[in-house]
């Protein structure tokens, strides 16, 4: 099959690739999006789980690129369901026709940068292409983390991940089934899949905070309020640290007295979601301060849940906001259920799978199904299964052997024309994600049109510029309370990952920073002209 040659290569069909398509289009690129599903829409796509909803507001969890979208589009509930977000993405290649520059069904193998044709050679599952540029639209969230139980051969029941779940759907009515890990998908799918099943085991490591996301149709009086101006709505959300509306509060929790810290929280409780780590500025840096809303939210864990011991171990010791944040419908109620069994695994791990089920400490339990919620390889383990090979056939893989290393997040030195969209040493799974997808794409495409206009071929982090912000990344996370846990942010949840902290904290100053290298005419980029 002849190699095909493009413009761009856009690695991903989710919310970002199918946006950097439509970008590069507008500039009359030709561009190509390699998707490894059979549909496009990413992590929401694969991600079917029961109860699989946003954590964001919808409203906010949208593109805002098309005013005309914007205003055509009516989301049904606070917090969009998975199947929405689905048909909100595939409404968007209907509406700007991309589906003729998307491959489905076929998976990138390797990408080479070709030093003298200043192309990247790119084999995938069907043939091969090659581009100019090669954009990594891979998702932070989109490479499961399966772990690897002795003897999951031998299960004769059932088995599932959260984030690879069967699209028509599971029904566990009159069966045993047992959940691994309490993270976000668990919190979200435990709830549903204990209304069905006959009975049900949780097995927790490490509890996890939720908050009452209070979800519910969206208020037409509020939905149109919201459109009479979203520009605005817009532009304000994108002021806050996370670029989300968590009415962020510049009152610190270390200045108020104990009535005022309880009065806010109860407000915050009351109102639902994310928002509840905006009661106080404070909150990620200061640990003494973060205690209190920790221990209020330890409380509303120990009132919902009926028996004491259980209780207690649904509540976590570590600081409220280190790991991800989950938002949740009565997940903490589903133990008052007499068909719900919470099994702590933080000292004695699960041993062993076999045909009946599992062991842990000397007991069996005994399944029809088991359900892995155990998350992601977070951030780099996409990338990391691509054989990515930049100058000198550097592998991406060694040179992040010891953590992801990045300049802003969108580029690697020694890797040129490669752009990695929200990759780590950005904002990414610290921020609204959807307007940090188009913040992305704006740079990349303002880049590539920059590029074109002055007869440059390729442009490349330099290598000073990629330490001192690798540097500057650490820096600021080490002033919070995020590196305190072992969290999926630091790649913890995957044996044999290095630990490093991957985001970057803080939406505003970021933007500020990418605006201010591209003013400066790329700084801290390497540009090689045509004919060179």
């Amino acid at each position: 099959m002849a190699e095909q040659k493009l413009d761009a290569v856009i690695v991903g069909g989710g919310l970002a690739g199918v946006y950097m398509l439509h970008r590069l289009r507008e500039m009359g690129l030709t561009a190509r999006v390699y998707e490894a599903g059979s549909g496009i829409g990413g992590t929401w796509f694969w991600n079917r789980y029961p109860g699989a909803r946003c954590d964001i507001e919808s409203l906010e969890y949208s593109y805002q690129f098309s005013h005309e979208l914007q205003q055509e589009w009516d989301w049904s509930e606070r917090y969009a369901t998975q199947p929405e977000i689905l048909r909100y993405i595939n409404h968007v290649a209907d509406r700007f026709d991309l589906w003729d520059d998307i491959a489905l069904d076929t998976r990138v193998l390797s990408a080479k940068y070709d030093e003298q044709e200043a192309r990247w050679r790119v084999e995938t599952s069907k043939g091969h292409a090659s581009a100019r540029f090669c954009i990594m639209a891979t998702g932070c969230l989109s490479c499961t983390n399966q772990p690897d139980f002795p003897g999951l051969d031998t299960f004769e029941g059932e088995w599932y991940h959260t984030g690879r779940w069967p699209h028509e759907g599971v029904d566990f009515t009159g069966k045993r089934v047992g959940v691994i890990g309490t993270g976000s998908s668990a919190i979200q799918s435990i709830p549903l899949i204990a209304s069905q099943a006959t009975h049900l085991t949780v097995f927790q490591r490490t509890p996890n905070y939720s908050i009452p996301a209070h979800n519910g149709p969206l208020d037409p009086g509020h939905l149109a309020k919201v459109k009479a101006d979203y520009p605005e709505f817009r532009k304000a959300n994108w002021t806050h640290g996370f670029g989300a509306d968590f009415r962020d509060s510049t009152k610190l929790a270390a200045d108020a007295t104990p009535e005022e810290l309880q009065k806010e929280y109860e407000e915050r409780w009351a109102a639902g979601g994310l928002a509840f780590l905006g009661a106080y500025a404070d909150l990620v840096f200061d640990p003494k301060s973060n205690e209190t809303a920790a221990e209020f939210v330890r409380n509303k864990i120990r009132a919902a849940v009926s028996d004491p011991m259980t209780a207690e171990l649904l509540c976590p010791t570590t600081m409220v906001g280190c790991k991800r944040l989950c938002v949740d419908t009565n997940y903490y109620e589903t133990y008052n259920r007499d068909n719900v069994t919470l099994v702590d695994v933080s000292e004695t791990p699960i041993e062993r799978v076999n045909a009946k089920g599992l062991t842990v400490a000397g007991t069996q339990y005994d399944f029809d199904a088991i359900v892995f919620a155990t998350g992601f390889d977070a951030m780099t383990g996409a990338l990391m299964r691509i054989d990515i090979r930049g100058k000198g056939g550097e592998r991406l893989k060694d040179k992040w052997s010891a953590g992801p290393r990045t300049y802003l997040g969108l580029c690697v030195a020694g890797f040129p024309n490669l752009f990695t969209i929200t990759g780590p040493g950005s904002p990414s799974v610290l921020s609204n994600m959807l307007p940090s997808i188009e913040q992305h794409v704006e740079w990349i495409a303002d880049c590539i049109g920059y590029l074109d206009a002055r007869q440059i071929a390729a442009i490349e982090a330099n290598l000073a510029a990629e330490d001192a912000w690798v540097a500057h990344v650490n820096e600021v996370a080490d002033t919070s309370i995020y590196p305190t846990c072992n969290s999926w942010y630091l790649g913890a949840n995957v044996p044999g990952k290095p630990r490093v902290f991957m985001p970057y904290l803080g939406v505003p100053p970021y933007v500020e920073k990418c605006n201010e290298v591209a003013a400066s005419d790329y700084e801290g980029f390497d540009k090689v002209a045509v004919g060179r």
